[in-house]
């Protein structure tokens, strides 16, 4: 019997106001596929992030919109952490408390920002929470506010904090903004590291550069639809790009990065 995708998305349609963010979308990604969500601002990108997080719900049409994870629709937040790590540019920031960058990857444990007093830290969980660090190469930060930290450790701590319950995959959206150019290389090579690991990698950009080595698969989203879905070598095209952005672009591949100006 084969295993349902990671992630399903069929029918849905979401609606901001008058803004229609979502067009009947249909998607669907297998464990284990690395895969890059490309898009112009407006294009869905962050809706489906929302719809996924639950913070936004489909239109009920016929046929009813289905959103899945691993083929269930319903989940406890607590057992969803073990299958799926969402990183956004509002958790960063909202990472950013005067808490220690040790506190904040073990808060991953309690879905909390830094650790409360009734929290319980046992010998295993600061194993991992070591672990990840040295991963991660942040281990000479761990007792490191993050208020005192750049943006690139600030991501590097969020990411860590997200895998302390061994996901299955992780979605980054847009995770170069406001970084610099040390920063962004050092990100990037963490994520190599991370899809090398088993780990699944769902990218959320409109900058061609974050999409590592590793991500084979890439979806271009328009106003709300599926606009082009591929391997990566048949998407990547100075064609396929200046119809999506709807300007006129040039691709070029290096060393298995691409880049578009």
């Amino acid at each position: 019997m084969a295993h349902p995708p990671l992630l399903e998305f069929s029918n849905v349609t979401v609606d901001h106001g008058e803004f229609r963010g979502l067009h009947g979308l249909t998607l669907a990604i297998r464990s284990g596929e690395h895969t890059a969500i490309v898009g112009p601002n407006g294009s869905g990108k962050s809706t489906l992030l929302k719809v996924l997080m639950r913070d936004l719900y489909p239109r009920l049409f016929d046929p009813p919109p289905v959103v899945r994870i691993l083929g269930r629709e319903n989940w406890r937040l607590f057992d969803l952490r073990a299958i799926l790590g969402i990183i956004t540019n509002d958790l960063a920031e909202t990472c950013r408390k005067p808490y220690s960058a040790r506190e904040t990857v073990l808060s991953g444990f309690f879905g909390s920002i830094g650790l409360w007093p009734n929290h319980e830290v046992t010998p295993a969980m600061e194993a991992r929470a070591a672990e990840l660090m040295e991963l991660l190469e942040i281990t000479h930060l761990a007792e490191r506010h993050m208020t005192a930290m750049s943006s690139g450790e600030v991501r590097r701590a969020v990411v860590a904090r997200a895998l302390v319950n061994n996901p299955q995959a992780i979605i980054l959206d847009e995770p170069s903004n406001s970084l610099d150019v040390h920063a962004a290389r050092e990100l990037r090579r963490t994520l190599r590291t991370l899809a090398q690991s088993g780990i699944t990698i769902i990218l959320v950009t409109h900058h061609l550069p974050d999409i590592i080595p590793e991500i084979e698969r890439v979806v271009c989203l328009k106003r709300g639809r599926v606009f082009a879905d591929g391997p990566k070598s048949e998407i990547l095209n100075a064609g396929t790009l200046s119809a999506l952005f709807e300007a006129q672009v040039e691709v070029l591949e290096t060393s298995g990065y691409y880049h578009m100006w």
